[in-house]
Formats: structure tokens, sequence, C-alpha cells
């Protein structure tokens, strides 16, 4: 029976990150997130359900508009298979759980500004509020251990990040800042500092990444949330571990 349940809980996953990559692209820009219907943005044909299935449209259009043969983002498949795969784990991991409605609104959550950051490079107040007052709601169900963790992890990375964009100029967005500071909600002190960490590392591998592919300067603009939100899925199912391992180490 559990594996029919991961199997749900996967094809959750995949509808959901059609409809991540819908919020993702259109509430950044002010569009509505139900009109228009989908379309392809080059000949703007409807598309139909068949167009839809995720993934499984992605393979057997090869990529391409059925109408105009434009190009459609792989952006759109990956994020839908990502968001299957990180469902389906968060059931693995946490059961039928209070603790699991954290855990899926958390991916939810990092995945539509993902999608939002690597588009625009725009992590949106519509999409964050919202979610802010949902995982603060699934934390009273939920609760850290300390309960006041959530406070302090939210107060304190809003405050660093806030510091470190004051004193770097500039070099945090506002929207990574108030990322953190629903990050902590969820993960506490310790690990939303982890989160920070690995997020550092992440993002400067993908930035030499990014920059070899392309041959541009260093000052070309390279999207962070996409690098906080992985670290941030890492932190919140291995921090603990992470913790350990690290206290051992010095003792």
């Amino acid at each position: 029976m559990e594996i029919v349940y991961i199997i749900l809980f996967f094809i959750y996953g995949l509808l959901f990150g059609s409809f991540f990559n819908v919020v993702g692209l259109r509430v950044p820009i002010g569009e509505s997130i139900v009109h228009p219907p989908s379309h392809c943005t080059n000949c703007n044909r409807r598309l139909t359900a068949l167009d839809l299935v995720p993934v499984f449209s992605y393979l057997f259009l090869k990529g391409k508009c059925r109408r105009c043969g434009n190009r459609i983002s792989p952006i759109y498949p990956i994020m839908e298979l990502l968001t299957g795969v990180l469902f389906a784990f968060a059931y693995y991991q946490l059961g039928f759980t209070y603790e699991l409605i954290v855990g899926i609104l958390f991916i939810s959550l990092l995945v539509i500004i993902t999608v939002s950051d690597f588009a625009y490079m725009l992590i949106p107040n519509k999409i964050l509020f919202p979610f802010a007052i949902l995982l603060a709601a699934g934390r009273f169900l939920s609760p850290l251990d300390p309960w006041w963790d959530s406070i302090t992890g939210a107060v304190f990375s809003f405050l660093l990040l806030l510091a470190i964009a004051v004193l770097s100029n500039g070099g945090m967005g506002g929207g990574d800042i108030k990322l953190f500071f629903v990050i902590g909600i969820v993960l506490g002190f310790i690990q939303s500092l982890l989160t920070l960490f690995f997020a550092a590392v992440i993002g400067a591998i993908a930035g030499i990444i990014v920059l070899k592919k392309t041959g541009k300067g260093k000052k070309t603009p390279v999207p962070f949330g996409p690098s906080i939100a992985a670290s941030a899925i890492i932190i919140y199912f291995y921090g603990q571990e992470i913790v350990a391992w690290y206290a051992q180490l010095l003792n």
C-alpha cells in the first residue's frame, strides 16, 4: 500500500508542478493564473488537454509547439518532474503527519520561486506572503522544538540577509531577504544558517558554470533563488543529520 501512496503523491506532484509553472511565470508580471488559458507564447494557439499532460506532452511533442514548431522551454517538464519527485519523497519521509502539510507547502513555495527567479530574477511578495501565512499555520500544527525556534529563525534570517544586502550595497535582493524570513519559520535558527551556507556554495558553483557556458563577464547577474531553494530542500530533509554529523566532528 505504501508504494501506491508514493505513486499517488508523485502524480499529484506532476499535476501541481504544471500549475506551479503557471503561477511562477504569470504572477510576477501581474497576469491572471486562470485567464487567458494555457497557450503557445509564439502563435497563441490554445493548448488542448493532450498538450498539457505533465512531462509526457513535452516528450511526445519533442519540445515543440504542435502548430508553429516553436521550441518549448525545458523548464516546464523539469519543474513538473522535480515537483513529482519531491512530493513523493516528502510522503516517503514524513508519512501522513501534520509535518507533511508543512513539507508539501514548503516544496510548493520553493518550486514556484525557482520558476519565477529563473524567468524574471524576481521573487514576488504575492507569492511569499500567502505562503508565509500558510507555513506559519503549518508550524502551529507541527511546531519545532522549541516552538519559538520558528520565530527566532524567521527574525534572525531576515535581519542577517538585510545586513548582508546593506553591507554589500545591494548584493542581496529584497525577494531573497523575505524568502529567508519564510525559510526561518520552517527551519528555525540553526538550520536557516545552514541553508544560507549551502546556498552560497551552490550559488557559487552555479555562477561559475553559467559564466563558463555563456562566456560573459563576472558582473552577469545569476538568480540566487534557485540555489536557496535547492539548499532549503536539502536542509529541510537532512539538516538534523548534518548538524549531528558536524557536532560529532567537534567532539
